[in-house]
């Protein structure tokens, strides 16, 4: 077996965990007495030695666990191994007692003591395995896997049938095969802090980014106390590279109570986070939510009793277009302890009936820190209740026609057997971001790092990260319009973004693969319609969309509208554009319109402008379906009179080959 490489800092051992009011005490798993060797009693009462007085300390002990009295225990414990040292059952219950206390360190010389005692004439099969078991057990909490499996698989041969029925059994045995899977399977990560002016609190934990990167928020909490308060704290990119001072993220979301655990859209412009024991709180920590208008935090509000219980709502996660939040709860109505369950935001801005993600996610134990990655086809999660190294695991699932699937351990070293939370990987895939906790002479900290993520786990197509202004066409001003990225497939929205009012800026993401149109549009404003692909927008850095005011005579190209050669009816890709052209029609009942047909200039000009009517025409019967007014929607065939650019290309005739909408 190759050893795992373990992460360090310093002197002091640090492991993936985050702090804060915001994280529910989990249900303990300890190790308990029975878990070590409970059911392995086929073997008949029995002890190595004879002096009645060893035996009556260690009958006494045992009495003092079951009243839970474990320090007294210990006493009599060592009294039993100081009367007699070939004691095999007083080292064996010993060890146990002290792996229950979290002694581990103890706990394996106890057990090294005994082994050595196995030499002994009166030392059976019985001691052998029950001293191999305790190692097997110290070595798995310890994270020691390589000697944990040899171990395991040097006494299992001797393991009775009824144990091998007992589930202690079966849950070591199943991590053990798990463990065999992924000791070959290590990643080499190379983690670092990062740099100054960041990480100069006490504590800072659960990090998150915009999808540009270039805006990093974190929860800062000034000590550990139960009276030491959490906010939300901001830094951004410099042009040098580094990170700005952070800073509080603004008055209006900080308070004189905690505010923590937070998620933004991937602009940046919608936050959702956790408050505890606020006056307007449903219960003991809620989610509330604020809207950056014209580049100002709004006031924050409690999502309300459709989002929020009762119980324990925190560590919410958006999808990067802020359509659906995740968060985990304990309410009422789960399948553990800890869920992640999942709320919709509608086109009014109201948000749906909170609902459980279901049992394929969650389980039995505790489910926590739900992160959509920003290609909303990927969850992470963290979850006990999943097959993994000992305590907190991070897994991962993906989104497969709607259904999430089977939970994927993201492996060594990311997990290890302490305690892992939460991760955060940007949206251009290259970083996990994560807070660490360590315990040293100065003081409890926590701490940011990063560490490049691992290409092995895939993470979908590439997306693509660009931004632009949207302004009104007539008078230069900003609009802030809705922009839609949908898939011309099937007719589903893979983003919605919002432009600043203020400044007219967005920001926009684009699966590299995809065959999509971007869509931009707003009341009392002619939509534009763009094709990602044909032009080619999705490496503009910076996207100049112009809106023109609705007005007689001001006409739009209706993109996205797909007719196979030779041919008017209209292709299921023309959905799209089809049902958003009637929206327009719907918001702005006033307005008639004028549907052109245009050709490039491939045939005869008679037949091209027969050919581009009846391609209006069927634009036209689609809209009267769709109960727009007849009279409303006038037609005509432009055939190829009317070219956009000249017909010396493919793509040139490609572009010429276009409807138009011009308002009567």
């Amino acid at each position: 077996m190759i050893a795992l490489k373990k992460l360090h800092f310093g002197k002091y051992r640090y492991k993936l965990i985050n702090l804060g009011t915001f994280l529910e005490p989990m249900r303990p798993v300890y190790l308990l007495i029975c878990f070590l060797m409970i059911g392995y009693n086929a073997y008949s009462q029995s002890y190595s030695i004879i002096d009645g007085r060893a035996i009556r300390f260690f009958t006494e002990g045992e009495e003092l666990i079951r009243e839970r009295r474990y320090d007294e225990a210990e006493e009599k414990f060592r009294a039993a191994i100081n009367r007699e040292g070939s004691f095999l059952e007083a080292y064996v219950k010993l060890s146990q007692l002290l792996i229950t206390k979290g002694e581990l360190e103890e706990a394996e010389a106890v057990a090294a003591a005994g082994k050595r005692r196995l030499s002994g004439k009166n030392a059976t099969q019985k001691h052998v395995v029950e001293i191999g078991w305790l190692f097997t057990n110290i070595y798995l909490q310890q994270g020691e896997f390589d000697q944990a499996l040899s171990q395991f698989e040097e006494i299992d041969p001797l393991f009775e049938t009824n144990f091998r029925n007992n589930i202690y059994y079966k849950d070591v045995k199943s991590r053990m095969d798990f463990l065999k899977t992924h000791l070959n399977q290590v990643k080499d990560i190379e983690r670092e802090l990062l740099a100054e002016p960041l990480n100069q609190f006490q504590l800072q934990y659960f990090p998150v980014l915009t999808a540009d990167g270039v805006q990093i928020l974190f929860t800062k909490r000034d000590g550990t106390g139960n009276f030491d308060k959490e906010d939300i704290f901001t830094s951004y990119i410099t042009t040098s590279g580094g990170w700005s001072p952070p800073e509080s993220i603004a008055q209006t979301i900080n308070s004189p109570y905690n505010e923590g655990t937070c998620t933004v859209t991937a602009d940046g412009n919608i936050l959702i986070y956790t408050s505890c024991d606020a006056p307007d709180s449903e219960g003991s920590c809620d989610l509330y939510i604020s809207y950056r208008v014209n580049g100002r935090w709004q006031r924050p509000k409690n999502m309300g009793k459709k989002v929020n219980s009762r119980f324990w709502d925190s560590q919410p996660s958006l999808s990067a277009d802020g359509r659906v939040l995740f968060f985990s709860s304990n309410r009422r109505g789960g399948y553990g302890g800890n869920d992640i369950w999942y709320t919709v935001r509608m086109a009014d801005g109201t948000w749906t009936e909170a609902k459980n993600l279901g049992n394929v996610v969650n389980t039995d134990k505790d489910e926590i820190s739900p992160f959509m990655f920003f290609n909303n086809e990927i969850l992470f999660f963290a979850s006990n209740g999943h097959q993994g190294f000992g305590g907190m695991d991070i897994f991962l699932s993906r989104v497969v026609d709607g259904e999430f699937q089977e939970p994927e351990n993201l492996g060594l070293p990311i997990n290890d057997h302490l305690d892992q939370v939460a991760l955060f990987i940007t949206a251009q895939k290259d970083y996990a971001y994560y807070s660490e906790m360590a315990t040293s002479p100065e003081g409890d900290k926590s701490l940011l790092y990063r560490f490049p993520f691992p290409e092995e786990i895939y993470l979908g197509d590439n997306l693509i990260v660009t931004g632009g202004q949207v302004l009104n066409s007539k008078t230069g001003e900003p609009v802030d319009a809705t922009l839609s990225l949908v898939s011309l497939s099937n007719d589903s929205t893979l983003y919605e973004f919002k432009a600043d009012g203020k400044t007219g800026e967005f920001m926009m993401l684009y699966p590299e693969k995809s065959v999509s149109g971007l869509y931009v549009e707003k009341k009392g404003f002619l939509p534009k319609i763009y094709n990602v692909e044909r032009d080619s927008i999705q490496n503009v850095k910076d996207l100049q969309v112009e809106l023109t005011p609705v007005a007689s005579g001001e006409e739009f190209v209706f993109e996205n509208v797909f007719f196979d050669f030779d041919k008017f009816e209209l292709k299921q890709e023309s959905m799209t554009s089809l049902r958003r052209l009637v929206k327009f029609l719907e918001e702005n009942p006033n307005v008639n319109i004028m549907i052109s047909g245009h050709t490039d200039n491939v045939g005869s000009a008679t037949y091209n402008e027969a050919l581009s009517l009846q391609r209006a025409k069927s634009v036209q019967a689609y809209l009267v379906s769709h109960e727009i007014h007849p009279a409303r929607v006038a037609t005509e065939g432009m055939g190829d009179s009317q070219p956009m650019v000249p017909n010396d290309s493919p793509q040139n005739q490609a572009l010429n080959r276009r409807i138009t909408i011009r308002v009567l």
